[in-house]
């Protein structure tokens, strides 16, 4: 029996699906532009990238939480 995901992860299958792009790449984007912090990530991914607020949210929660070397 497999659980669901949950948190910021569940976004990841329409974020792929709706942006054309593997979570990998949005991270890789994520950890390496100049900017640091949360909301400041998440504008430049909406203005710069088109994502709406709650992807581009959950895509950075999700790679801060993890760290620089995740």
């Amino acid at each position: 029996m497999t659980s669901a995901v949950k948190g910021p992860a569940s976004y990841f299958p329409s974020i792929e699906k709706k942006y054309g792009r593997p979570i990998t790449e949005w991270k890789g984007l994520i950890r390496t532009s100049p900017l640091t912090k949360h909301m400041e990530i998440v504008n430049w991914l909406k203005t710069e990238h088109g994502l709406g607020h709650g992807h581009a949210n959950a895509l950075v929660a999700h790679t801060l939480a993890e760290g620089v070397d995740a």
